[in-house]
């Protein structure tokens, strides 16, 4: 072969090569993106301090919850992801924590145990116990037309309180007392409310609620007859007195 022939042949050839590569069809190569991860499952832990009291006292829940966007406790009802509250129970308890949440759910439980005391060993009250207990016994006294527990009365609803702790077999009734003011109707209302609230707070101080009664006199029985406001004001009491 000629050498100019060659040469055409060498440049045709390498010319169809190209040709050939740069028709070829490029191949995508598809991009895989991961899925995303589960939501984490709910954590949750609840402990009771202390875990064992006896009735009328005081236990601390403490509760703490990871993942999770609903969470009750039995006998609570619902509450934040972590924190604490003081129950006084009654009976023995077991507290259930459930956390709910994308993820699932998850319960934690703490188990209180409550017992009884025994009843106290009542004694009899005699003639010198009838004294100190009105001696050391103050009654309260009201505003007009009022029966909530007056702010300057609260130091003597506490000393009351307090002696009564210290002597657990005495029992007691209170009367609630109003001045002639009104109808009797209206005055005996008055007179419960007054007799109740102080047996409430007596209660909340910690005095045991099968020691005491509560009576209304309304405005019968009153401690002083003039009608004076200095009067009338001796009549808006809840008074007490020692039961056998």
């Amino acid at each position: 072969m000629p050498v100019r022939s060659f040469r055409i042949f060498a440049v045709t050839a390498a010319v169809s090569i190209t040709l050939l590569v740069g028709c070829a069809k490029k191949t995508n190569v598809a991009s895989t993106v991961p899925p995303p991860p589960p939501p984490s499952a709910p954590t949750a832990t609840l402990a009771a301090s202390p875990d064992t009291v006896e009735r009328g006292q005081a236990v601390r829940l403490l509760w703490d919850t990871r993942n999770s966007n609903e969470i009750s406790i039995t006998g609570v009802g619902p509450v934040t992801a972590s924190g604490t509250t003081s129950l006084f129970p009654q009976s023995s308890t077991t507290y259930v924590l459930t956390a709910k949440g994308p993820g699932g759910s998850k319960e934690a439980t703490a188990r209180v145990t409550v017992t009884v005391p025994p009843p106290p060993v009542t004694a009899q009250a005699g003639p010198n116990d009838e004294q100190l207990f009105s001696q050391n016994i103050k009654d309260i006294f009201f505003a007009y037309d009022k029966y909530a527990v007056p702010q300057n009365e609260q130091s003597a609803m506490e000393q009351d309180a307090r002696f009564l702790a210290a002597h657990p077999n005495y029992k007691l009734l209170i009367s609630g007392h109003c001045d002639e003011r009104g109808s009797e109707e209206y005055n005996l209302g008055l007179g419960d409310n007054r007799a109740d609230t102080v047996r409430n707070e007596l209660e909340r101080l910690g005095v045991s609620a099968d020691r005491i009664r509560t009576i209304s006199y309304g405005k019968e029985k009153t401690f002083c007859t003039e009608e004076t406001e200095a009067c009338w004001q001796l009549n808006r009491r809840a008074h007490f007195s020692m039961q056998r």
